[in-house]
């Protein structure tokens, strides 16, 4: 069977209410639990691209993602922190309301059992137990982040041509990373702020959980 042909979310004809009032009810409800295998596939403007997970990996990390895709949080946002040779990374809402919404329930850290290699996701943070929405893929071995603690849920499984491609001329402008405090604006105004300040942005149009496979 397909990816494709193993959706799990529900399919968006099926979801009468807004993508706001979705996450929100999400985040008003208790502990998600992910299935132990499951993939994400990611629907861009320069193509197709695949997330598989391991709950065993980082629990914490994967129930979170799980969660997010579930409530629609990543759809129609931005590729806002394209670095070339390091990370690529996203995870704030288009919706200001909604990244509000989301970015101070911190996870716990999980331990380190994978490392940041080419293709390995991981979470951004700023510090122990602040992981909230945003990941970032590695663009290269990135193995001196390990110390750090930022430790790998899954790693892209197919399309990583597509997230080698993703426009990355703004560097650090379009938001930076969370450490450099530099994201009030994409925080405050969303997809307004970056569409008008970075219009060659490249845009996630949609995260749909999938079936997954073995690694």
């Amino acid at each position: 069977m397909s990816l494709r042909n193993m959706t799990l979310r529900t399919s968006s004809r099926f979801r009468p209410v807004a993508l706001g009032v979705v996450a929100t009810l999400a985040c008003a409800g208790g502990p998600t639990t992910a299935p132990q295998a499951f993939a994400v596939a990611f629907e861009t403007t320069r193509g197709r691209f695949v997330i598989e997970v391991r709950r065993a990996w980082a629990p914490h990390g994967a129930d979170r993602f799980f969660e997010l895709v579930q409530a629609g949080y990543y759809d129609d946002s931005r590729f806002s922190r394209v670095i070339e040779g390091f990370i690529m990374q996203f995870g704030l809402a288009g919706d200001p309301a909604i990244t509000q919404a989301w970015m101070n329930r911190n996870i716990p850290d999980d331990p380190m059992r994978e490392s940041n290699r080419r293709g390995h996701v991981s979470y951004a943070m700023t510090g122990p137990d602040t992981r909230t929405t945003q990941v970032y893929v590695n663009l290269a071995d990135n193995i001196r982040l390990d110390s750090a603690g930022f430790a790998p849920f899954g790693w892209v499984s197919e399309g990583m041509d597509v997230v080698g491609s993703l426009y990355a001329g703004y560097g650090e402008a379009a938001g930076g990373g969370m450490r450099a405090g530099n994201q009030g604006r994409v925080i405050a105004e969303g997809n307004a702020y970056l569409d008008a300040e970075f219009p060659l942005l490249d845009r996630l149009i949609t995260a749909t959980a999938v079936g997954g496979r073995r690694k």
